[in-house]
């Protein structure tokens, strides 16, 4: 069953390795709802990473609260999936096995698992591979199979941080057509970190638009588009000027990001 995620408040300072002080979060509030997709959209070193780190669990020493179904949460939570920019799947497992492998480490009989593992193999589209190894799948063959094993564990959130990134434009697109169907079918509330504006209107419900750093939350717009949605959506006008307004609110912060990193550099 879908929970709410809460996000109250977080404002997060740290130390880099040449000693200075970065401010890189500043009381951002969000939530999303049972159900619902939200994406998480800002210029290059706005923080995004660092806030999913902190949603996650894997980062602490930070000011406010995250919350699921009301209660707060610190550190790792079984109720929050993760899916990473980085390839994640275990080189020395096959699909299945990689998919089931965190039903192995909750004790599940093999039997049961490698039969969830299957239908969930299924849903990212990836049946006829369960037995080959990553090394014989492509980039967006082994984020699927990723997918799949965040979603074994049954978490009532997912969270996925760049899941795409490191894909050419046309399979990401592709691939946001498997997501949607994923979400339709599980109604997973789901929080997605991401750079590419195309992408976060193709799947979300809302875009949250963060700011430079301090990262915080400069706008969230409402994507009134029909669903289900397909890539096809992407042609039209109405999804074009989604995109527009929201490179619009984008670009100053994007260009601020650009200027305090020349500078950095000479």
């Amino acid at each position: 069953m879908p929970g709410t995620l809460e996000i109250r408040n977080v404002t997060k300072h740290y130390r880099r390795a040449d000693g200075q002080s970065v401010h890189a979060l500043e009381d951002i509030s969000l939530t999303v709802a049972d159900g619902e997709f939200v994406s998480i959209i800002g210029p290059s070193g706005c923080g995004k990473t660092t806030l999913f780190a902190i949603i996650g669990g894997l980062v602490d020493g930070y000011v406010g609260e995250v919350l699921v179904d009301g209660c707060p949460i610190k550190g790792t939570h079984r109720d929050l999936g993760m899916v990473f920019q980085e390839e994640s799947t275990f080189p020395w497992l096959t699909t299945v096995e990689n998919v089931a492998f965190p039903l192995d480490i909750a004790g599940v009989p093999r039997e049961d698992r490698l039969a969830t593992a299957r239908r969930l193999i299924r849903l990212v589209g990836l049946e006829g591979f369960e037995n080959r190894y990553p090394s014989e799948l492509s980039g967006g063959m082994k984020q699927r199979a990723a997918i799949a094993r965040t979603l074994a564990a049954s978490p009532k959130i997912m969270l996925m941080d760049e899941p795409f990134g490191a894909l050419d434009e046309q399979t990401r697109m592709l691939l946001g057509d498997k997501i949607l169907q994923i979400w339709k079918d599980l109604r997973q509330t789901t929080l997605l970190i991401t750079h590419n504006i195309t992408e976060a209107v193709q799947l979300s419900d809302r875009v949250a638009v963060m700011s430079f750093r301090p990262g915080g939350v400069k706008e969230i717009i409402d994507i009134d588009l029909p669903r289900p949605r397909t890539s096809e959506i992407i042609s039209t006008d109405r999804f074009g000027r989604y995109v527009g307004a929201i490179w619009k609110l984008l670009r100053e912060e994007a260009s601020q990001g650009m200027v305090e990193r020349e500078s950095a550099v000479r």
